[in-house]
């Protein structure tokens, strides 16, 4: 019998939830519509607009990435500009991608703990040259909740935000690639977070929370969601039988499902985090507050973990942990012991 391997990689390295599977078993029998125009789309969209308390447009994809950019380019014009953290997964992991779709520039902000600083973005704002043909014209704000490095904009922060972009006239996009983690470390709404702060349109992941290669785009500016299936054909981003997506994003805001596995992803991330407060060389890079810890240690650390049965990235200096709903506790309790020993 092999030895276990304790994986930290991500929370997309686990399969697929029990209860998605059922609801793609259910979607199989018979035929349907096809490109979104069936039952399981429809449902799908009344259980948003549930889950959202809001009459929203529900896109259903297969990328994270192209949720992004289909997003960001319904709010876009090619001569414009989207502001985000410098940290931000649309500016660093997505190989110019929303640029590619949206033909615009992405102007990076500063900002402590990976969130954008609100008084460089009304700077950045004030001093954009509005109306000047010689540069480029801001026209969407996009915020990473939770950032790639595991830190949460509070709802206060995000209404702040959002407020300074509509006063000048920018669109808020919300990269959601954590969404659920975020919603369960929060304990808001998925409403309080979104619309009634001012985010106009969401990339709502939930790949990283049980589902396979299911993501949408969840639209509250009614204008905006017009263009949206325009750009999806346009972009390769349509799929022909939408409605193995739908039926999985369908149950998976049924009930606390998706909340559920977020809720246990994070509190495993805490104990491992409780476990590492012990250990003297290790340091925390950001604070820990969903599911993703990101580190620094002795190299002598890490190099006894890459020999270990742990798997983990490397991001430059950092190594990241990320915890699953269903993360083997005994893993944490031996990565702690593995770098004390060190």
């Amino acid at each position: 019998m092999s030895a276990p391997v304790y994986d930290f990689l991500s929370d997309n390295v686990a399969g697929a939830a029990p209860e998605l599977l059922e609801a793609l078993l259910e979607a199989n029998q018979g035929t349907a519509r096809p490109y979104g125009d069936d039952d399981w789309t429809r449902r799908m969209s009344a259980g948003f607009a549930t889950a959202f308390d809001h009459d929203v447009q529900v896109f259903a994809l297969s990328s994270g990435t192209g949720a992004n950019s289909v997003a960001l380019a319904a709010c876009a014009n090619p001569y414009g500009a989207i502001l985000c953290h410098e940290t931000a997964h649309i500016n660093v992991y997505e190989c110019g991608a929303p640029e590619f779709f949206t033909g615009a520039k992405l102007i990076p902000l500063p900002g402590t703990d990976c969130k954008i600083d609100p008084a460089a973005l009304a700077t950045t704002l004030a001093h954009a040259g509005r109306g000047n043909p010689t540069r480029v014209q801001p026209f969407a704000l996009n915020i990473t909740q939770p950032t790639d490095f595991g830190t949460l904009y509070t709802v206060a922060e995000i209404t702040n935000l959002c407020h300074i972009a509509h006063e000048h006239g920018l669109k808020v996009h919300m990269d959601g690639a954590r969404f659920a983690n975020a919603i369960a470390a929060l304990d808001c709404s998925p409403a309080a977070m979104t619309w009634q702060a001012g985010v106009d349109v969401l990339s709502f992941g939930a790949t990283k929370n049980g589902a396979i290669n299911a993501e949408a785009v969840v639209v509250f500016d009614a204008a905006l969601a017009q263009r949206v299936p325009f750009l999806m054909k346009r972009g390769g981003q349509t799929t022909s039988k939408t409605r193995f997506i739908s039926a999985q994003l369908a149950r998976y805001v049924e009930d606390d499902l998706w909340l559920g596995r977020a809720r246990a992803a994070n509190a495993n991330t805490a104990f491992l985090a409780g476990l590492l407060h012990e250990v003297p060389q290790v340091r925390f890079v950001t604070p820990p507050q969903i599911n993703m810890l990101f580190l620094r240690m002795p190299e002598r650390a890490v190099t006894a973990l890459e020999q270990g049965p742990f798997r983990f990235y490397r991001l430059g200096p950092d190594i990241r942990l990320v915890c699953r709903h269903d993360q083997e506790r005994e893993g944490m309790v031996l990565l702690r012991d593995t770098i004390a020993a060190c």
